[in-house]
């Protein structure tokens, strides 16, 4: 099961009753353009207690194969973005009901 982002603004909207959802949705929105720009200047996003950390790590240039045709084919460089959950996180989604 997933969760979508209509899903979580209407879960906040229920425990904070006096905010409106357009102005969570563009809190919302400011949040992630601003941990997308910070990944993009090669920062380090830090929530520790709540989330975890993003990172963004370059993967170099390789040469691979094609495994349809064997083909060798140049793969350019990009950023790959990890993500670490926090511990706390991590014990909350492991303990046992």
């Amino acid at each position: 099961m997933s969760v979508s982002k209509p899903e979580i603004l209407n879960k906040v909207a229920k425990n904070f009753p006096n905010l409106l959802k357009k102005d969570l949705n563009k809190l919302f929105e400011i949040f992630l353009q601003e941990i997308i720009k910070a990944l993009k200047n090669g920062e380090r996003v830090e929530l520790r207690d709540s989330l975890g950390t993003f990172e963004a790590r370059i993967q170099k240039k390789r040469i691979s194969l094609n495994p349809k045709t064997l083909e060798k084919v140049e793969v350019p460089e990009k950023k790959n973005i990890m993500y670490k959950c926090s511990k706390g996180w991590k014990s909350k989604i492991n303990e046992k009901k």
